[in-house]
């Protein structure tokens, strides 16, 4: 690899002049992006800058057709309003000094597909009308020789001149209208309201119109799109099925009784409906729900066509197709693009590509693009993958039409992403109540002055005689009467507004958590025998020879012999849900092995390296069965696991964090979709999140999974949160989740060093009957409580371990398993035959503002189910989770639990939140508060 501009400045010295005289304009054109990214070698860049005067002529022309091949997109006419971009010298005919003798004679044509014979200066129009018009081609960054001349030949054999049939004109015609007269309906009969207009790139609906339509062609089933709010309303309306008089009933707004604490704004509604096309066949449309976090909803429409391709069998991945708009700032701007991007090749996540179009309009809210990316494109972020990025002029809808189609059969052929940058404007501000002249008032006197793509196209059709002046007004005519009629229907109120349909979810239920539990024991001689099953291993395999123990203990334990441990409980969980019938999809970092070595879900020969998962070797007609390790992603894995969870509600889902403490950062998906969507759009999951969570002196990044955000967002029986404390417990409630029939999102935080501690064990009798118990009673009660401590997880261990050592046969301990919804019935219940002035302590590893201190203290304040004091053992208040010096967090966690035990002093903040009846004085029990 070289320093390109250091060399290019160098040739431009040789063939030019002084690099010094070199104008900023050109430098700054050698230092592009697409020098670097092309990794170009020396004999590379020879080739893109011959030396003019020695060159053969056949040497020069086929330097002339590369150089239009790679580099004709940079002067391609994709800008409507006309920007117009330097031109490389190499695009200029004068580079390559041919004499004048040959420019009109005819040559031959190396490697082009054009039809022969031209001269060189009909080459020359050719590559320019090819590469240089409305649309601009970047494929030199594909690696593979077939792949590139793919491309090469679908451009050269139209050379950006798609011949359309009048229907074809007419359709995207109509498609234009339609955009064109509902923006202009919204604004005058309901002026004011927000709508994210979609003026000034109308033509976003031929293209959504013309590739759904192609797409049923090729045998596509299912589309699932995934679109920001700009031109949303417009996308409901004429191209996801939505009545207008539904959309018209919402800008009304006039039932707001019903509306109470859910639902959502009308530019973040999906809808569902099925789509004929003109050759008949039925194609299925999910226009996904999605919050104003514009890009977050990509992995999650990915993760959704992937579901949907493994419900239906289809392994070649050509039934389902998601299909992502994006919009150019945003394309540019939020990393979780890069992260979907990255998903596309990987085994576990393939779909068989994802169409991408970018409505691009040239703006993000008030900023330009020199403003919001430092690239020359949107869309130089999809260089990473092998796939053709066309750039192409919104206002020319046949050209879009051309792209359309050539990305549609890429998609078809190599079963790989491909991206449409469509170029348009925004004619009105970033919404309807925003002046945008205020800050690109240049800009805007333009844009005022501009016709619509409507308008433009019809005076195109009109001069071509292809359709008459009557006809376009009567298509006009149509779509007003059309939106007319919703608007009276929405008035009188008889619009139907039509219920959710459950379509795979039929039978499954969310609201309320039911107040019965599924029984989720199973059998000890099928448990013994899944359990022998599983350490199994096919003829010939080499087996690590530090799995063997392993795998000897698994025996024992089927046998009897040996207590169950966390990862058999696990495993038995998954197996006998998939042994079931259902799908069980468990994905993370490093998730086959384990974070801390302890799943071992799939074994690799040793002596070759390929892999042997048993668990999907337990039953001819058992469920499918992934364990997946998943990219170092948390918000696009999170994201595709989410949307798989959507699709696929007959098993479980599971996705592991590495640590708890990085599911940080899928902290939006966690908001606005997991926690919420049920409540704004009705939209059920059963997702499973694997959080390790636990204080052992690793550090503020390693301890934490923040169980005080999870518990702030849990509201009207949302989601589950648990952290069970025994391998069975485990075992019943990941069964729980697979076996009833209500779906929620099931946030788990799950053990790290007590994966391995000797009493986090169970007996296999524990699995054969019995439920998930919410409050884990104390196994050796004494017989004179004097003390009770709540707690969950780790810290219980702990506890025990000092109650043990010390003989305190006072102090009874309580474990909460399921933190929400809370088990207050069965808490009051426990605690019911001690008198009330016996203290209660909430015991807690984390600081005193996290954890879920904050959240019980909320709910029941200082008298616990006001019968019993409450107080709390907590680290002080801290801005970070834990402290980086194990030595530290040994000193901390022995006065933690020696102050639980009354045994030291309270910290400030636990005397603060204690009246002074209620807070243990060192070595004593708190006396009865006073009457």
């Amino acid at each position: 690899m070289i320093d390109n501009l250091a060399y290019l400045e160098s040739l431009y010295a040789r063939y030019q002049g002084d690099p010094q005289t070199v104008s900023p304009d050109w430098r700054a054109y050698f230092g592009t992006s697409d020098w670097g990214a092309n990794g170009l070698t020396n004999g590379a860049v020879h080739d893109v800058l011959p030396d003019a005067h020695e060159a053969s002529l056949n040497e020069k022309l086929r330097q002339l057709i590369r150089n239009f091949r790679m580099r004709g997109h940079l002067i391609a006419a994709i800008d409507p309003l006309g920007a117009k971009r330097p031109c490389p010298p190499e695009l200029k005919l004068e580079y390559y000094v041919f004499a004048d003798n040959e420019l009109d004679e005819l040559v031959n044509l190396p490697g082009v597909y054009f039809e022969g014979p031209l001269t060189i200066r009909e080459l020359y129009e050719r590559l320019q009308a090819t590469y240089c018009g409305s649309i601009g081609v970047e494929f030199a960054h594909i690696d593979d020789r077939t792949t590139r001349g793919w491309v090469q030949r679908r451009m050269e054999d139209a050379q950006s001149r798609l011949t359309l049939s009048r229907e074809e004109q007419l359709r995207i015609l109509t498609r234009l209208t339609d955009a064109s007269i509902f923006e202009e309906f919204l604004r005058k009969k309901f002026p004011g309201a927000k709508t994210f207009s979609l003026e000034g790139s109308e033509t976003l609906l031929p293209l959504l119109d013309l590739a759904i339509e192609h797409a049923g062609s090729q045998g596509v089933r299912d589309i699932v799109v995934g679109m920001a709010h700009r031109g949303r309303l417009n996308v409901l309306a004429h191209i996801a099925g939505k009545p207008p008089c539904e959309i018209f009933r919402e800008f009304a707004d006039g039932e707001p009784e019903l509306w109470q604490r859910r639902g959502d704004v009308k530019y973040h509604l999906g809808h569902s409906s099925d789509w004929e096309t003109a050759t008949g066949h039925r194609v299925h449309l999910s226009l996904c729900f999605n919050p104003s976090h514009l890009e977050f909803v990509n992995p999650i429409v990915v993760g959704r066509a992937r579901a949907r391709q493994d419900r239906m069998g289809d392994r070649e991945r050509r039934q389902t197709m998601g299909l992502l708009i994006h919009g150019d700032a945003a394309m540019a701007g939020e990393g979780v693009v890069q992260e979907t991007l990255n998903l596309s090749k990987l085994a576990g996540y393939e779909a068989g590509g994802t169409v991408h179009v970018v409505v691009n309009n040239q703006i993000g809210f008030t900023a330009l693009p020199q403003e919001g990316r430092s690239t020359a494109y949107a869309t130089d972020v999809a260089r990473m993958l092998q796939s053709p990025i066309f750039h192409v002029n919104g206002e020319d809808p046949e050209a879009v039409a051309q792209v359309v189609r050539m990305a549609l059969d890429f998609r078809r052929k190599f079963r790989s992403d491909v991206f449409i940058d469509m170029y348009g404007y925004r004619r009105w501000g970033h919404n309807e109540t925003d002046e945008a002249s205020f800050t690109q008032p240049v800009l805007y006197r333009a844009i005022e002055q501009r016709a619509s793509v409507r308008d433009f196209y019809l005076k195109k059709l009109l001069s071509l005689n292809a359709v008459t002046a009557a006809e376009a007004e009567q298509i006009a005519v149509d779509c007003r009467q059309k939106l007319e009629l919703g608007l009276a229907v929405a008035k009188e109120d008889k619009c139907e507004i039509r219920p959710v349909s459950k379509g795979v979810w039929n039978g499954y239920t969310g609201g309320p958590e039911p107040k019965t539990e599924p029984d989720t024991g199973v059998a000890a001689d099928r448990l013994a025998g899944i359990l022998h099953k599983l350490t199994e291993v096919p003829a010939g395999f080499h087996l690590h020879p530090k799995l063997e123990p392993i795998l000897k203990v698994r025996r024992e334990m089927a046998d009897g012999r040996q207590p169950l441990n966390w990862s058999a409980a696990e495993t038995l969980a998954l197996a006998t849900l998939a042994t079931e019938g259902l799908r069980i999809r468990l994905t993370g970092q490093d998730s086959a092995r384990g974070t801390f070595s302890h799943r071992h879900a799939i074994f690799y020969d040793y002596q070759a390296g390929y892999p042997y998962c048993p668990l999907q070797y337990l039953s001819k007609d058992q469920g499918a069965v992934e364990v997946i390790n998943s990219p170092l992603s948390e918000m696009g894995a999170l994201g595709f696991e989410y949307g798989y969870s959507l699709d696929c509600p007959n098993g479980l889902v599971l996705w592991e964090a590495q640590f708890g403490d990085f599911v940080n950062v899928a902290q939006v998906l966690i908001d606005q979709f997991l926690c919420s969507a049920e409540d704004k759009w009705q939209r059920l999951s059963g997702l499973v999140l694997l959080l390790p969570h636990g204080f052992e002196g690793m550090g503020a990044e390693h301890s934490s999974a923040r169980i005080e955000r999870f518990l702030t967002l849990a509201a009207a029986d949302n989601i589950q949160i648990a952290q069970p404390t025994t391998p069975a417990q485990f075992f019943h409630l990941l069964r729980r989740q697979g076996v009833r029939r209500w779906r929620k999102p099931l946030v788990v935080f799950t053990p790290k060093s007590l994966l391995r501690h000797p009493k986090v064990v169970s007996d296999l009798k524990e699995f054969t009957a019995g439920v998930f118990q919410r409050v884990l009673p104390d196994p050796a009660p004494p017989a004179k409580v004097k003390r009770i401590l709540i707690c969950s997880g780790k810290v219980y261990y702990d506890l025990l371990a000092y109650r043990e050592e010390n003989k305190r046969e006072d102090t009874m301990i309580v474990r909460l398993e399921q933190f929400y919804p809370l088990p207050d019935a069965q808490l009051e219940s426990l605690l019911k035959p001690y008198a009330k002035s016996t203290p209660v302590f909430w015991v807690q590893e984390e600081p005193i503002n996290m954890g879920a201190w904050r959240y019980l203290h909320e709910k029941f304040g200082r008298q616990f189910f006001g019968r019993w004091p409450l107080a709390v053992v907590s680290r002080p208040e801290s801005a970070s989770p834990a402290t980086g010096s194990h030595s530290a967090h040994k000193l901390e966690q022995a006065q933690l639990i020696a102050r639980a035990f009354g045994q030291a002093e309270p910290t400030e903040a636990e005397i603060l939140l204690a009246s002074p009846a209620e807070v243990a004085p060192a070595n004593s029990v708190p006396p009865a508060p006073a009457k």
